[in-house]
């Protein structure tokens, strides 16, 4: 868990608020019984989740990819390649939705906007360092050519539900 205090009191506002401000059938499935708090979704989401992400065409198409995801500091960051076509979608639209899923133990739902980590050309952000660090402590740091090959976004939520039932079952460790 990489969250400072500030950073789970805003994830937990933000779960709290997109949970209020729900449909009334999302709030039958998804309710205070069958959520994470913020402290526990950080404790559940780490190392690399599969993201199912969303994006749009120019014409308005929803497009759909998998990409690896790492929940750090209470956003999702994901990678690709810089002529990939969500690349793409990204550059003219920002706006995409995510979804993270575990069977029917978990799944977190994320709708907001991308920023670029690491722009070709540009200026990263001023923690691309310390998220770089992560990624090539997870990946190693010759899995890529960080500069050339991968851009990271950063997906920075306005709307944030998580589904999971039964928070035993996801944090109790493999039965050998």
């Amino acid at each position: 868990m990489r969250e400072t205090p500030a950073e789970l009191e805003e994830l937990q506002a933000l779960l709290d608020a997109s949970l209020s401000r729900s449909t009334s059938h999302l709030r039958s499935i998804i309710n205070t019984e069958r959520t994470l708090s913020a402290g526990d979704l950080t404790r559940v989401l780490t190392g690399m989740c599969t993201l199912t992400l969303a994006t749009v065409t120019a014409n308005g198409e929803p497009r759909i990819s998998a990409v690896d995801g790492h929940f750090l500091h209470g956003r999702w960051l994901f990678g690709t390649a810089p002529d990939a076509a969500k690349a793409r979608h990204l550059a003219a639209r920002p706006a995409a939705s995510a979804a993270h899923t575990r069977g029917e133990d978990l799944g977190v739902f994320t709708h907001g906007t991308v920023e670029i980590l690491n722009p070709r050309g540009g200026e990263p952000a001023a923690d691309w360092p310390y998220l770089r660090a992560y990624l090539t402590g997870f990946y190693g740091d010759d899995a890529f050519d960080w500069d050339n090959e991968v851009v990271y976004y950063r997906l920075r939520p306005h709307w944030m539900t998580v589904y999971a039932p039964d928070l035993a079952k996801l944090t109790a460790e493999p039965q050998p």
